[in-house]
């Protein structure tokens, strides 16, 4: 944590906390302790610093994209919260080592599985590179989903506060057939086949989806009836 965010997240809660009604309470339901990736719905601009307000004091850090630096203000956030820079357009190793770091280190890896903002809340198809890190780590994953965010510029033109809430979804880890991934020799799943990794990636955001309204599930409409056979439901404590 940097001396700035000590200054700059509560200063950000403050302001957001006045434009928006915000739900937190489901919050409280995250460990203060131990390596965390935390999965999310990713709407636009506004849940990334309402969920480093709300995550504040812990060592969190996220995967957000090059071009966010692209914006002088975001990019001053993104330096304050120690961003992981990613490049979307292919394997960013250097981004996933740093990534790794954090886990090692017992920190909050905050992970947007969708890759790009949906604008309308509906959620989009995930893509596999949380797989990959749950599967070096060994972390446990965290979901965490937010509605309300999607109508934010329609409410500030008509000077509205926006109702904001966060739900806080079960833990679980990746749990893959062993004999159809590649293992090291303390046992660790480092990689599996692609129609296992699909099927993870598939859980993964269905377990997000749960957590939503039924109009914003988009690309995982059914969560309730989805497979979580590749999954180990935990406890974190």
């Amino acid at each position: 944590m940097t001396k700035s965010s000590r200054v700059v997240t509560p200063a950000v809660k403050f302001i957001l906390s006045r434009i928006c009604r915000i739900d937190a309470a489901d919050m409280k339901r995250v460990p203060k302790t131990g390596p965390i990736i935390v999965v999310m719905n990713h709407v636009n601009f506004l849940e990334v610093p309402l969920l480093y307000s709300f995550l504040f004091p812990r060592d969190a850090i996220g995967i957000i994209k090059r071009e966010t630096w692209d914006n002088p203000i975001m990019g001053a956030l993104a330096d304050s919260w120690q961003a992981i820079a990613i490049d979307r357009e292919g394997s960013d190793l250097a981004a996933m080592r740093k990534a790794l770091e954090v886990l090692d280190r017992k920190g909050l890896l905050l992970i947007a599985p969708e890759g790009t903002r949906s604008g309308d809340g509906r959620l989009r198809k995930g893509h596999g590179g949380v797989v990959q890190l749950a599967l070096r780590s060994g972390a446990p994953i965290l979901p965490i989903a937010h509605h309300g965010g999607e109508r934010f510029w329609a409410n500030l033109k008509s000077v509205r506060r926006t109702r904001f809430v966060f739900r806080v979804g079960e833990p679980f880890v990746l749990a893959p057939p062993s004999a159809n991934g590649d293992g090291a020799a303390d046992g660790v799943v480092r990689s599996v086949p692609r129609s296992v990794r699909a099927e993870m990636v598939d859980a993964i955001m269905n377990r997000i989806s749960i957590l939503l309204p039924e109009w914003q599930r988009g690309e995982y409409p059914d969560p309730e009836n989805a497979s979580t056979s590749c999954l180990r439901f935990v406890s974190l404590g």
